[in-house]
């Protein structure tokens, strides 16, 4: 199956079947995954807690392509990456039932992860209404990072006058 930016959430989702192997297990071992529309208040209702309680115990915000997200904590020890705060120490996830989406996504043994991600990438972090984001986004494929259908600047900012201002920093 090709995945497109238009994909819908639930045939993504057929693609990331559950999986705890070490290829997959492995970003929660150097980091988190950025949440979801939906996720704070599913983790939330998982853990017993309110969305504030959730976000002052166990999340922290991030910001890529010019967006505010949430993702949980890292725990670090003095190094720039480090575990999910709810990656246990016999490396399980304590929510997986309810993980984040991007973490529901991530197939390190499946030859389309890769894939997945760009859809949460297009889907999820990536704002084309905002133009630092789509600067931003420049950015990364300028520097060799790959899209899926529905990616390129073009198709996520159709008007070619309004794509050129936004890159040439005309529209702010």
């Amino acid at each position: 199956m090709e995945v497109r930016k238009t994909t819908p959430l639930k045939d993504v989702l057929k693609l990331s079947p559950a999986c705890s192997c070490k290829a997959c297990k492995h970003g929660c071992t150097m980091g988190s995954g950025f949440l979801g529309p939906a996720d704070k208040k599913k983790i939330a209702e998982f853990l017993s807690l309110g969305e504030k309680e959730l976000e002052d115990a166990h999340l922290e915000k991030a910001t890529l392509f010019h967006q505010e997200h949430f993702r949980p904590k890292i725990i670090r020890k003095g190094k720039p990456y480090g575990r999910c705060t709810f990656f246990t120490d016999e490396g399980t996830c304590a929510i997986h039932p309810v993980k984040p989406l991007q973490c529901r996504l991530t197939m390190g043994c499946r030859d389309y992860g890769p894939m997945l991600q760009q859809w949460f990438m297009l889907n999820v972090l990536v704002n084309p209404d905002d133009p630092e984001s789509i600067r931003q986004y420049q950015q990364y494929l300028a520097s060799g990072g790959e899209t899926i259908a529905g990616g390129r600047l073009s198709e996520l900012v159709p008007d070619k006058n309004r794509l050129r201002k936004i890159l040439h920093y005309e529209i702010l």
